[in-house]
Formats: C-alpha cells, structure tokens, sequence
C-alpha cells in the first residue's frame, strides 16, 4: 500500500462509552483505522504518541468541553475537527465554528452523513492533487480536458454518469475512494454506483468480471490504476 492509500487514522472523542465504540466500530467497517478516547486528557495522550489525519470531538464533555479542547489544538495544530452536539441551534454551530472546527453535526445524525461529512473534510485537507491531462487504459485513453474517451482515434460514447464517474476516478489515479464519496458526489444511490462502475467496466477493461484497471477494494471502495 502507498502513502496515497494508506488508511485514514481518526480519534473519536467521547465520555460515552457506547458511542465510542458504535462510531469505532461503524467507520472500521468502512475502512478507517479508529482510536478513541473517554476526555479531552485522553485525546491529548493520544495525539502525543500517534498522528491522527481526522478528529471527531464531542462537546459535551464533562471537566474540559469539546470547544475548549479544540480551541486549544487549534494553538498547536492544524489537524481537521468535525464536532458532535446534541445542540444544533444556529448559536451552537456559530459557536462550533468560532472554536476552530472544520464542521459540526448534530446529534443524532445519520451514519451515512458522518461518513460524507468525513471523507468531505478529508478532501479538503488533502488539497488538489496534480493536474493530468489523461490517462491510458490499454487500448483506451480518457482525455481529462475534453472528458472524452477514446480507443485509438474513434470516441466511445459514454453516458453523463459514466463520464462523470471516470472523471472522479481519473482525477485520483492509484488512490482509493469509497463509495460514499462517489455518492455524494455524482448525488446517486449506493446501488446505482455499483451498476454505473459495472456499465463502465463492461467498456475499458477485456473481462469486466476480472477488472485490470477499475479494481474494487473489499469493504473501501474502488481505484482505478491506469498504466
């Protein structure tokens, strides 16, 4: 695994325990590597002995809240903080934002916001990656500019989403994104990714069923590898 795929490591920050451990245990199985702790005494203890790419801070703490905890990192680092509240009142969010959290979300939230609300703030953090003007896939080459793809000099006709779809993956060579992200992206269904990535294979790769370049990555999402 390169550095562009490695697993994204967050902290969840929480005083319940069964929170805790549901958002563990809810973003491993989406492919995160997940740490936890009980306060902010923790985080800190935490944050000195691993680097962490996300942190998921609640506020409502007893002893140090979730907004002083991030006011304070905010001195020392630049590590994104998505806080959780059971407050969602214009005040809250205002006051979240003021802190130096890079998003807020309100309790109870569904799990699939959590995930785009994350991968969302992973994307920014990251910052644009180098501009390409294409790419090959054996005999076929999707030019980036005209957002056309082409065997030889003959175009292949694409749909809107399945051009949209290569796009997304084209701009990310080698790296994995999950189906998530590609959701709230192209602002489809879980299942019509999966059928429009199918619909894709079926015209760049020799045996769909035994994909070379749009590769799936069990229990993360797909990458495509161009050669």
């Amino acid at each position: 695994m390169n550095d562009e795929e490695a697993v994204r490591h967050l902290l969840v920050v929480d005083d319940d325990r069964r929170i805790r451990e549901l958002l563990q245990k809810f973003l491993i199985e989406h492919g995160y590597h997940v740490t936890t702790a009980s306060d902010a005494q923790e985080a800190r203890q935490r944050m000195t002995g691993f680097e962490f790419d996300l942190l998921i801070v609640d506020i409502m703490m007893p002893g140090e809240d979730g907004l002083t905890l991030t006011k304070q990192l905010r001195t020392k680092t630049d590590v994104p903080i998505l806080v959780l509240t059971a407050r969602g009142e214009p005040e809250d969010r205002i006051a979240g934002f003021e802190s130096g959290a890079d998003d807020y979300l309100a309790k109870p939230f569904e799990p699939r916001e959590l995930l785009l609300r994350v991968a969302s703030i992973l994307r920014r953090a990251a910052g644009p990656l180098p501009a390409v003007a294409g790419l090959s896939l054996g005999r076929f080459y999707f030019d980036l500019k005209r957002n056309e793809l082409r065997s030889g000099d003959k175009p292949v006709r694409l749909t809107s989403t399945e051009t949209g779809l290569l796009k997304i993956f084209a701009a990310q060579p080698g790296r994995t994104i999950s189906r998530y992200v590609l959701c709230d992206t192209l602002g489809v269904s879980d299942r019509t990714v999966d059928v429009q990535v199918t619909r894709l294979r079926r015209k760049i790769e020799d045996d769909p069923r035994v994909p070379r370049y749009l590769q799936t990555v069990w229990g993360e999402g797909y990458v495509l590898r161009p050669d």
